[in-house]
């Protein structure tokens, strides 16, 4: 089958790969795992020989149509969707966490990001292949040109370990570009209720649109000078140069946010 390049396909081919990425994600028998992008069954297969429980989710129809004759077993249910649209939480019972695996397309991989992020505590650990330079971002340090909207939520949410980087030869056909596998795991005890998330994401988009303006005015109409200096912080800084956990201190200074979170919540 050809790969489709408006759905941003890569098949992954290469065995040693293939072992390093099982080995790092260690499956044990009768965990709940999700896979997004299971293309040809490269990491479907091994996953299912572990003897886990899998629910895979695949855009492409064809795809989708071949994969249960391809893993021939009753532990896999495939789901012919679209995964930045697909709601995760219907697939754990009785509040089960699930673990992830997934080869995220690259012309969608920050916002399905986002997407997953969004489900909540729902995921125990989450194992990403991605662009490399997009595991830039999320591994990014305060002050660079690369740290921004993407590196602060999932820093507030997960840590993330960078596992090893792929390269273009180990997919058919080849990317233009190297990948890295990523492990993200949420942090046991929250930062944050979803309430301040929710603000500091809110504060987080607005000032990166601006990143290298002034606090005070990337953040006007939501927080004033003063309000930004009573969370410890200059209200001359720039965006780029807050760590993520200064985010969730500006995020607890106006209340009138916290309740405009609450009714999008509601």
């Amino acid at each position: 089958m050809r790969a489709r390049k408006h759905l941003g396909q890569h098949f992954l081919a290469d065995g040693n790969v293939i072992r390093k990425i099982i080995d790092a994600i260690a499956p044990r028998a009768g965990q709940h795992f999700v896979e997004i992008g299971p293309g040809r069954g490269a990491i479907t297969l091994p996953l299912l020989a572990a003897g886990v429980r899998l629910d895979v989710i695949e855009i492409d129809r064809d795809l989708a149509r071949d994969l249960p004759a391809l893993v021939n077993s009753p532990d896999c249910t495939v789901h012919c969707e679209n995964a930045l649209r697909f709601d995760f939480r219907r697939l754990a019972a009785g509040g089960e966490r699930l673990r992830l695996a997934a080869n995220l397309p690259y012309n969608i991989s920050t916002p399905l990001l986002f997407h997953l992020l969004g489900q909540g505590p729902l995921f125990s650990d989450l194992h990403v292949m991605l662009q490399k330079e997009v595991g830039e971002r999320m591994t990014a340090p305060p002050g660079g040109k690369t740290y921004g909207r993407l590196t602060i939520a999932i820093a507030l949410r997960c840590a993330v370990e960078r596992l090893f980087v792929i390269q273009p030869g180990s997919f058919r056909p080849p990317p233009k570009v190297d990948s890295v596998f990523l492990r993200l795991n949420p942090h046991p005890v929250p930062l944050a209720d979803a309430r301040t998330l929710t603000v500091a994401d809110r504060l987080v988009t607005q000032a990166f649109t601006m990143r290298r303006k002034r606090l005070s005015n990337g953040l006007r109409g939501l927080l004033t000078p003063e309000e930004i200096r009573s969370a410890g912080l200059d209200d001359g800084a720039r965006p780029e140069e807050l760590p993520p956990a200064a985010w969730l201190r500006l995020a607890t200074v106006n209340p009138a946010l916290a309740n405009d979170a609450t009714a999008l919540s509601e």
